[in-house]
């Protein structure tokens, strides 16, 4: 599994372990690296500077040969926490910063200038073709079938449209739970996979047992779009909560979205209301139950050890 990412990174196989708002952490991380993939951490994972200072120092002491671990970056308007936190990356430094929602051009200039990759989530060519002129490492191609939000293109044609028209690695994300998947993505053009949703359902998961064994209960069948967590369209598990407040926008969002002025703020303010929803589903019990995942959880059978889930996705 030698590919353009593997050598980038210097792991063992072309897998990064992708970042997930509340579920992912330091320890799995750590046990992705042991297991020779990269692994990465959402910055907004950490309330304050100080914590993400914290973990990006533990990740560099455990860094070991064939793993590699980065930080991804919310770099719109609405993450007010964003300048800081690419300036703790920086200063610390790690293997690769990922960027979503937005213009990645700062990250890229910065993290350059201290030798960190810098790979841009993106979901179309026009986008692609954008992160690739400002320097981007590599396009993460955002497809269909990602868990959490999701593009609109299946997973060959994204990555074969990319692949054909960009000069840096594509890695796909979205549609992997198992080998038969990876080699399905390297054979479009991929030089490798973001993989997430399977890592829910990992032992050292920083979420709630329920939570984890939802995503073994759940299938592909059971996940629906819905705009009521941050006012894009986000996967997640069709519990009854969901069903109940339903999926789409208020009219009074909808409203407001019109006005150019408004529409900004109406966006930072659902996704404010819907992380915090999140975040409590993810870390208690409660009624109020938003899970967060994609149709590879198809492939979850069991709750295992992060090195066992990159066991069953290599071998």
């Amino acid at each position: 599994m030698n590919t353009k990412l593997t050598e980038q990174l210097n792991i063992t196989y072309p897998i990064i372990q992708a970042p997930m708002f509340l579920v992912s952490n330091v320890a799995m991380v750590t046990e992705a690296m042991k297991a020779g993939i990269a692994g990465c951490i959402p910055a907004l994972n950490y309330r304050t500077l100080d914590e993400l200072r914290t973990a990006l120092r533990a990740l560099k002491a455990n860094k070991v040969e064939g793993g590699s671990f980065g930080f991804n970056l919310i770099v719109n308007k609405s993450n007010i926490k964003y300048k800081g936190q690419l300036e703790v990356i920086c200063e610390e430094g790690c293997d690769f910063i990922i960027t979503s929602l937005g213009s990645p051009e700062e990250t890229i200039n910065q993290a350059h200038a201290v030798g960190i990759k810098v790979y841009c989530d993106v979901t179309d060519l026009h986008f692609a073709k954008k992160v690739e002129s400002l320097g981007a490492d590599a396009a993460i191609a955002v497809n269909n079938e990602a868990g959490g939000h999701r593009g609109n293109l299946s997973p060959e044609e994204l990555i074969r449209l990319l692949h054909g028209n960009l000069s840096i690695p594509v890695i796909s994300a979205g549609g992997v739970g198992c080998k038969a998947d990876i080699e399905k993505m390297l054979s479009y053009g991929a030089a490798g996979v973001s993989v997430g949703s399977p890592f829910i359902a990992s032992v050292e998961a920083g979420v709630t047992d329920d939570y984890k064994q939802a995503c073994v209960d759940f299938g592909e069948e059971d996940i629906i779009m819905t705009e009521r967590i941050s006012g894009t369209p986000c996967t997640v598990i069709n519990t009854p909560y969901v069903q109940k407040i339903g999926t789409k926008a208020t009219w009074i969002e909808n409203l407001l979205n019109k006005n150019k002025k408004l529409k900004k703020w109406v966006k930072m303010v659902r996704f404010s209301i819907g992380m915090k929803a999140t975040e409590k589903a993810a870390k208690k019990a409660t009624y109020k139950t938003v899970w967060v995942a994609g149709p590879s959880i198809e492939h979850t059978k069991e709750i295992l050890p992060v090195k066992a889930i990159v066991a069953n996705l290599v071998n």
